[in-house]
């Protein structure tokens, strides 16, 4: 199965960490998140992996060849240029998936116990579009789902901006997104736009009339560590076997 990484933002939320290493080499407990997402990805039956690139390329690839690839494929996306957002970052790997098959992303700054191969399961049984795995938790910006958890909307609670993509008579149900998503490759052809663009802006316009539904891994273990203060708390609170 194949698999992509994100692993090309600055960091900045990471800063000074990421003053002179990319994001996706700050460690954890002496392991460097890449390094944890990768063999979390390989634990679960992937074994062709994209790794999209910007901020300090060429230590990334340097760390995945010292360690002779993990044993598996992996290649690399490089975003020389500039960031091209989620979206934009999708779109011009899409060589990569056209052997027809469901994929995976996955942010490099998001470990977790979730049972990546029932989510794939759950996304081809359910013949969806993409996939998103949601939880409840507290945070600022959230997906908004009908009752068969059906992608419906987003809103940001702080800013009170929110986007209705279906117009539903029922509350919606607020799930906030995990970063992690399955995806069917036919999605590179509703694909319209060019350069830097979100991948959540292309959810909420694909889901007029497209199946993108949720996966909510209730409570089971996720954490964020793309900040300074969640990756000290992860760092006190997570033993890795690796």
């Amino acid at each position: 199965m194949k698999a992509m990484i994100f692993a090309a933002g600055k960091g900045t939320r990471l800063q000074p960490l990421t003053n002179t290493i990319p994001k996706a080499l700050v460690k954890i407990n002496g392991i460097p998140m890449l390094e944890i997402v990768i063999k979390k990805l390989i634990e679960n039956g992937f074994d062709e992996i994209i790794i999209n690139l910007h901020h300090f390329p060429e230590q990334i690839i340097d760390f995945v060849k010292q360690k002779k690839y993990f044993g598996i494929k992996i290649e690399f996306s490089l975003e020389k240029e500039k960031l091209l957002n989620t979206g934009g970052a999708l779109k011009i790997v899409k060589k990569y998936f056209d052997d027809g098959k469901d994929f995976l992303l996955h942010n490099v700054d998001i470990i977790s116990d979730i049972n990546l191969k029932e989510v794939y399961s759950f996304h081809q049984k359910n013949n969806a579009l993409v996939t998103v795995v949601v939880k409840d938790r507290k945070t600022s910006r959230y997906f908004l789902f009908d009752e068969n958890y059906l992608l419906a909307g987003w809103e940001n609670i702080k800013t009170g901006e929110k986007i209705i993509s279906r117009k539903l008579n029922e509350n919606l149900i607020p799930l906030a997104f995990c970063g992690i998503h399955i995806i069917n490759p036919r999605i590179f052809d509703l694909i319209n736009k060019k350069g830097a663009f979100s991948i959540i802006d292309l959810y909420l316009r694909l889901s007029k009339d497209q199946k993108i539904i949720a996966f909510d891994i209730g409570n089971t273990f996720w954490a964020d560590i793309g900040k300074y203060e969640e990756l000290i708390i992860a760092e006190k609170n997570i033993n890795f076997q690796y």
